[in-house]
């Protein structure tokens, strides 16, 4: 003889489904009137009008993306380079130690670094960079690693 295994979880009750359900019946669990009985409410509203709600706690930022997430890489322009010591080897923790970004930022977008002025020191650079930083490194005497 096989025996069933015992089943352990219910399954919801499904409000409005007739009085067999258990949750059928008038109001079926809503209360009465009012703006939960009647639809469903926005994912914005807080409850009460004067309450900040949380999507202007947001910081503001225009345009259609403004709840997505940033995907681009954090920005560091070559001027910020100067602050590094000659013939260190660049890299995400190189420019956290020295407060150039955020490590919790850099380690989730990444980082990489624009040509905008001169460069006059040495580097071993291990972060992306554009082409034309590259070209400035290269001819300061630097070079560029593959990550």
């Amino acid at each position: 003889m096989k025996v069933l295994p015992k089943v352990v979880s219910k399954r919801k009750k499904r409000l409005g489904r007739g009085y067999g359900s258990g949750r059928g019946g008038h109001t079926t669990g809503r209360g009465q009137k009012g703006q939960k009985a009647r639809g469903k409410i926005g994912v914005i509203f807080e409850g009460i009008k004067m309450k900040k709600s949380f999507i202007k706690h947001l910081p503001l930022r225009r345009g259609k993306d403004k709840f997505k997430a940033r995907k681009k890489p954090l920005i560091v322009k070559s001027r910020y380079l100067d602050l590094i010591p000659t013939g260190s080897t660049v890299n995400i923790e190189l420019l956290v130690k020295m407060r150039i970004v955020n490590e919790k930022d850099a380690r989730k977008y990444g980082v990489k670094i624009l040509g905008d002025g001169d460069v006059k020191k040495k580097f071993k650079i291990a972060v992306p960079i554009s082409k034309s930083l590259a070209g400035k490194i290269e001819k300061a005497g630097g070079e560029i690693i593959k990550n």
